[in-house]
């Protein structure tokens, strides 16, 4: 009967057993243990912080397109010269003849001085009809205040909730609005003062809009900032806002040659652009953690390697091969990678399902405001995982991981037994 340890196929029942059996090292290997338990946090806390990091930043790009997409739609619309758009009524309906588009709204904005008791802070009008402003998600919505029925005829404003707190304002109060652009004088042009009552108080949960906007009949809007029958612009909403390039070439028609068409890409091009580089800087970055896990399998492979000397020659006097050596010591060092990446995936998850009621924790904890609204524009912490992202991260992890190990691996399959065993 044949005493060789070599088994027919790869990854053979001894070759498993050998190599979590190295896992497990005992009291004189324990530094060894030490590094492999280092190794493995280092990949988790990689894995994980890259899952939470890529999971903030899509959902801080998501609900700032949603935000910024239902303030200011999805494009556009100017004259060439910047006057006041005439017969809007007619534009409007060319527009929504256009397939893709959902609808065109017309609207007349203006900055004005926003003006209380309490304080005086910078404001933009917009005047928009009714109709059109009820459409509107991020102003229509449960944390809407009041009611904008007979908002047309009601003489009245909505504004946003932070706008109203800082004026300590509530429903029915008067908010005093002033102009620069009022009636001419023999001295100059007066500015045009003008109290209006807030009949609605509205939400969008994006500071930099619920501290300065003010919504306004068309009709009134028209009157106070004084454009005539015209409006500043018209917005465009659209099935797909990805596609908005193509629906915008589509109402490049002879007809509209005297409009400007700009797209919430091109206005918000900067902001985007800069979320995105620094969405791909974070990911380098924290790629390095999981490298230097994978350098930590390295270096406890080898010193594994140098310590199993005397055991590896037995093995081979006993039958088996270089390869069988290779894939017992890649399976040690494999099983930290695997067990890692996976422990980060689920800390990842857990993390990312929790992440609002983590932060309202830690600033309770700290006594501090985690994630300033007034700074990130956002009131909540947003988290959305992508599971493209996430399994490319797992396999970046086990990628490296696996790669850790062919040097140590190779070094011990590449072990003499006889050098090993000379001066036993």
């Amino acid at each position: 009967m044949s005493t060789s340890l070599s088994e027919p196929g790869a990854f053979s029942v001894h070759e498993r057993m050998v190599a979590f059996r190295y896992l497990r090292a005992r009291r004189k290997e324990g530094f060894i243990s030490v590094i492999a338990a280092f190794s493995f946090l280092g990949i988790m806390l990689g894995v994980a912080t890259l899952i939470i990091v890529m999971a903030v930043m899509n959902g801080f790009r998501t609900e700032l397109m949603s935000k910024i997409l239902g303030f200011s739609g999805h494009a556009q619309v100017y004259t060439t010269t910047l006057e006041p758009i005439k017969n809007f009524d007619a534009v409007i309906k060319r527009f929504e003849g256009v397939e893709g588009v959902d609808r065109a709204i017309p609207f007349v904005e203006g900055q004005v001085m926003a003006s209380s008791r309490t304080t005086n802070t910078g404001a933009v009008i917009r005047g928009m009809r009714e109709a059109d402003l009820k459409r509107l998600p991020s102003i229509n919505n449960e944390n809407l205040k009041g009611s904008l029925d007979g908002f047309d005829s009601s003489q009245g404003v909505a504004v946003g909730y932070r706008l109203a707190w800082r004026h300590r304002l509530k429903l029915g109060d008067n908010l005093t609005l002033v102009s620069p652009e009022g009636p001419d004088t023999i001295f100059g042009t007066a500015p045009r003062f003008r109290d209006y009552s807030i009949v609605a108080v509205f939400n969008i949960g994006m500071s930099e809009y619920d501290q300065s906007v003010v919504y306004m009949p068309l009709a009134e809007a028209q009157e106070y900032l004084d454009i005539g029958n015209g409006v500043s612009a018209i917005e465009l909403m659209t099935e797909n806002a990805a596609r908005i390039d193509t629906y915008i070439n589509e109402l490049r028609r002879p007809e509209n040659q005297h409009l400007q068409f700009i797209s919430w890409r091109k206005s918000n091009e900067v902001f985007f652009n800069a979320l995105e580089v620094e969405r791909n800087v974070m990911f380098l970055i924290l790629t390095l953690i999981i490298l230097v896990a994978a350098l930590n399998i390295i270096s406890g492979l080898i010193m594994l390697v140098k310590d199993k000397a005397h055991d590896i020659a037995i093995l081979r006097t006993m039958g088996a091969t270089r390869a069988s050596i290779q894939r017992i010591f890649f399976m040690t060092g494999a099983a930290i990678g695997v067990t890692g990446t996976l422990a980060g995936i689920v800390l990842g998850i857990l993390v990312c399902l929790n992440v609002e009621s983590i932060r309202q924790f830690l600033s309770w904890l700290t006594g501090t405001v985690l994630f300033d609204p007034n700074l990130y524009y956002l009131s909540r912490l947003p988290a959305e995982m992508s599971i493209t992202e996430t399994v490319a991260v797992a396999v970046m992890s086990l990628t490296l991981s696996f790669l850790a190990t062919l040097y140590p691996s190779w070094r011990a399959a590449k072990l003499d037994p006889v050098e090993a065993l000379r001066y036993e």
